[in-house]
């Protein structure tokens, strides 16, 4: 079931995939340079509602308006705002999730929106090659119970140079910044994406 929602950057547009007896909602958008089709976003999709988690796939509204490129953080932020009431409008406890700079997103407003948690997935460390430009205080503001699900060859910030933190993270060991693993790994694509199904349902159980 898709529905568009009217926000202050324009038009969104939520899909949702329904579980039967939900107990929480996944609300993930996905990043700057690619829509909802992201693997991980499909994955999560097709596994979650099965354990009482609802998915919102959440499409940004310069997605929705074909443009090819996302706007400043602030715009992003103004549109997620737009787009909470909606996923809210369930009655249960929101996660607020993201990749890329979805997730970004999520850790700047999880505690003005009210979110559960926050579900980070790819979160862009830092620009590739600039490690110094580091964006770790938004994921260490957050403010909520975070995951953070990292490819271990992920250009915007391997697993390793992540700060400490209250947040736990999940490492997709090979995976880039789409989770995408070469063939010469140990791993299979199939089997990165369940990494990342089994820890974000694990961690979904463990939030109520």
């Amino acid at each position: 079931m898709t529905q568009d929602v009217d926000t202050g950057a324009g038009p969104a547009r939520i899909t949702w995939r329904h579980a039967a007896q939900p107990r929480l909602v996944l609300a993930v958008s996905h990043g700057a340079g690619g829509g909802i089709e992201a693997r991980d976003l499909q994955a999560l999709a097709q596994v979650l509602p099965r354990h009482g988690v609802t998915v919102a796939l959440v499409e940004q509204p310069w997605r929705v308006a074909g443009k090819k490129l996302a706007p400043a953080p602030k715009t992003l932020d103004l549109g997620w705002r737009g787009i909470w009431p909606a996923l809210a409008e369930p009655g249960l406890p929101v996660i607020s999730g993201g990749r890329s700079a979805g997730a970004r997103v999520a850790c700047r407003t999880a505690v003005e929106l009210g979110a559960r948690a926050v579900l980070a997935l790819s979160f862009p460390l830092h620009p590739p090659g600039r490690p110094e430009k580091s964006r770790a205080e938004e994921l260490l503001g957050s403010g909520v119970p975070t995951l953070v699900v990292q490819g271990g060859n992920d250009p915007f910030g391997k697993p390793e140079e992540f700060p400490k933190g209250t947040y736990e993270l999940v490492e997709v060991e090979y995976g880039d910044h789409g989770f995408a693993v070469p063939k010469r790994a140990e791993i299979t694509q199939e089997q990165a994406l369940e990494i990342i199904t089994d820890a974000v349902t694990r961690w979904t159980a463990s939030l109520g």
